[in-house]
């Protein structure tokens, strides 16, 4: 039997029933226990492995040139340190609120209302951001067709997923993102071989990795180069926070969470550093460019149009998959905040089968808008969307860390019991972790192609402040209550 937490509860589900509802404190209310540790890891693989990596990767390509391969590394270390300080939140308090709620208990009710919707809002961006890249990867097949019209089609396709109960979300998410990840071991499996064998390729001798040391050099931009381009790379790493928020729909959430926390950052970091690296060893650097994705590219260079072209529809699906992902995440955030008291009731409302149908509706609407964006402004939608959810990402990172940083020093006041998944590293790491953060926003105001985010996403904080003093009353200005469920010493086994 699991061992029971302050309240007398059991402080894990005590079998794997997809139907299993939420905890009787009242905590996750409505939702259902019916993603497995296979379905999380994937989830997160798919928000984070999306059009970041399948064409955002081009403009970090050529802001730093080869040396984006050092950008990648460090910032998936920082991501990684994110990740372990969310993990030991999350198994302390396996909430579906997750940050939004630790938030509010350890630093501010505004705290929580703040990170809570600017995930919300950086999720929204990102599945935006992913549904414009359809629409121009459409255009491959279509060039005649307008882009919105696409766009438009996926947001449907999209809310129709979201609709079903969450083991079948799970399952379809499953798959979605099954798809890109064996595209891109194919890709790095069918690079290498190129690169080994040649085929008779035109330009054969001059492939491999000398090429990364060609054409300008390692730092063909500088440091200044390597620099700007975290403001590019770290959007590529967004979305991974999902993890967090699974966790109220979690079937075994103190198990699942830390071991997809330990293997996801790390599978990315390798996925994007293999990937880009030998795409960087085939096709040189400087002729990658943002009109077409790296991966369609590289076969088009060597004349594996066909190859191409299958491509093309993994990057579809790749960019399906991230926006699933992305709209589960933003809708179970604001099922969050509408428990604490921080949106609309109706937000905690779920259907019968335990999905929060109002919060994946208003998804679904704030989707649309991006239909109107790409309509109105069919050229600038891409890179304005990928800045603003940059700095939406690396706000919410920031909230995650002084939660952390702010969890540590009450379990040290009130002689809590350890935590049974402890961030690495401990405190240097995550203050270091804090400065680096920090450091990337202030290169997104630095950046001129990125500055207008810095701005808006200022305002953006204003705004919510403002919403916070005018809407938010009564419970919502409480610090959330959250229950400890870290178990005992007397309960260890080791």
């Amino acid at each position: 039997m699991a061992p029971a937490d302050r309240n007398g509860n059991e402080a894990l589900p005590a079998n794997d029933r997809a139907d299993e509802r939420a905890d009787d404190n009242g905590e996750n209310a409505g939702l259902r226990r019916g993603l497995t540790a296979r379905h999380i890891r994937f989830m997160a693989l798919g928000s984070a492995i999306g059009t970041g990596l399948f064409m955002g990767s081009s403009e970090s390509i050529q802001a730093a040139g080869p040396a984006v391969l050092l950008a990648y590394i460090i910032g998936g270390a920082a991501v990684f340190m994110v990740m372990r300080a969310l993990g030991e939140l999350v198994v302390r308090h396996p909430v579906s609120g997750s940050f939004g709620q630790f938030a509010s208990s350890y630093i501010h009710p505004f705290a929580g209302f703040l990170v809570g919707w600017t995930f919300a809002f950086e999720m929204v961006l990102v599945a935006v951001f992913d549904a414009t890249a359809i629409g121009v990867y459409m255009g491959f097949w279509f060039p005649d067709v307008p882009r919105w019209i696409w766009v438009l089609a996926v947001v449907f396709f999209i809310a129709a997923i979201n609709m079903l109960g969450v083991k079948v979300f799970g399952e379809l998410e499953f798959w979605f993102a099954l798809i890109k990840i064996a595209a891109i071991v194919a890709l790095i499996v069918a690079g290498v071989a190129i690169i080994v064998f040649g085929f008779g390729i035109a330009d054969h001798d001059q492939m491999g990795p000398q090429s990364l040391f060609d054409n300008g050099g390692f730092f063909p931009n500088g440091i200044w180069g390597l620099l700007s381009s975290f403001t590019i790379v770290m959007f590529a790493f967004g979305g991974v926070e999902i993890i967090g928020v699974t966790a109220g729909e979690a079937q075994n959430p103190k198990k699942v969470i830390p071991a997809a926390i330990n293997s996801v950052p790390l599978r990315i970091l390798l996925f994007y550093v293999l990937t880009l690296g030998v795409i960087m060893c085939i096709l040189p650097w400087n002729q990658i460019t943002s009109e077409i994705s790296p991966f369609v590219a590289i076969f088009d260079s060597v004349g594996f149009t066909a190859a191409a072209a299958v491509l093309q529809v993994v990057l579809v699906t790749a960019a399906l998959s991230a926006m699933n992902a992305d709209i589960f995440g933003a809708g179970r955030m604001l099922h969050g905040l509408a428990e604490q008291g921080q949106a609309p009731r109706s937000f905690a409302r779920t259907s019968r089968n335990g999905v929060p149908v109002m919060t994946v509706i208003t998804m679904i609407v704030a989707l649309l808008a991006g239909v109107v964006l790409n309509y109105l402004y069919p050229d600038q939608a891409l890179f304005l969307l990928g800045a603003l959810a940059t700095f939406a990402t690396l706000l919410v990172w920031l909230i995650v860390l002084a939660a952390h940083l702010r969890m540590k020093r009450v379990i040290a006041e009130e002689a809590r019991p350890p935590s049974e998944f402890p961030v690495p590293l401990w405190p240097v790491g995550s203050w270091i972790t804090v400065a680096f953060i920090i450091f990337v926003v202030v290169m997104v105001g630095i950046v001129p192609d990125s500055r207008p985010a810095l701005w808006v996403g200022l305002l953006w904080v204003a705004a919510l402040w403002l919403c916070y003093l005018a809407f938010v009353r009564g419970e919502g200005r409480r610090p959330h209550e959250l229950s400890d469920r870290t178990e005992p010493l007397r309960f260890r086994t080791n």
